[in-house]
């Protein structure tokens, strides 16, 4: 009898690039150079958590023919690396304002939890033969934790420029997350 449970070549390819990917992503946000500025420190915390969706939606599109996870990986791509060269360029803007010590000790505390509860549930999330389902089963928590971190952001004294941007992410990571949520129902409801 064989072992259906096996992963396929493709999920093996899928899944190792994945998990590079979130390696780099963790190492990128956790080593990022931290200044006395909130709106600073978010913004190169940020670039590569939104270079990573870029890596982990183009990888997917390799591997799913799924018309639905398809144009969300592509939209995915697209939007995150438009955020990333926004924060970009205003990172010069970012590191200009500077907070007190206890509202950076605070900031960074809820931040640090934010991003082991997203490393924890994208890394631990199901390994199965159906990539665009572990897809969004990844993306999900990458989503949520992108808009609790925007939240997190604005409940400081940031650069005037860095507030639209994280209104933006905020918004738009809601919106992507309840639209990984519908896919997600759709697909099991298919099994």
């Amino acid at each position: 009898m064989k072992n259906t449970c096996l992963l396929s070549q493709d999920a093996k390819t899928y899944l190792c690039c994945f998990y590079q990917t979130l390696d780099g992503m963790v190492q990128g946000m956790t080593t990022a150079g931290l200044t006395q500025s909130i709106s600073h420190n978010f913004a190169v915390q940020m670039i590569p958590h939104h270079r990573a969706a870029v890596q982990m939606s183009n990888n997917v599109l390799r591997f799913t023919d799924s018309k639905a996870v398809r144009r969300l990986a592509q939209h995915l791509a697209e939007e995150r690396a438009k955020t990333a060269e926004r924060l970009e360029a205003v990172l010069p803007a970012c590191a200009q304002l500077t907070n007190a010590r206890m509202d950076l000790r605070l900031y960074q505390r809820r931040m640090d939890l934010i991003y082991r509860d997203m490393y924890i549930k994208m890394g631990s999330s199901p390994e199965n033969n159906r990539l665009a389902a572990v897809f969004l089963r990844q993306m999900l928590p990458h989503c949520l934790g992108a808009a609790h971190m925007a939240d997190t952001a604005l409940k400081y004294d940031v650069s005037t420029q860095l507030v639209p941007i994280l209104r933006s992410i905020a918004a738009c990571q809601r919106r992507d997350a309840a639209q990984i949520r519908t896919l997600l129902g759709r697909l099991d409801c298919q099994r």
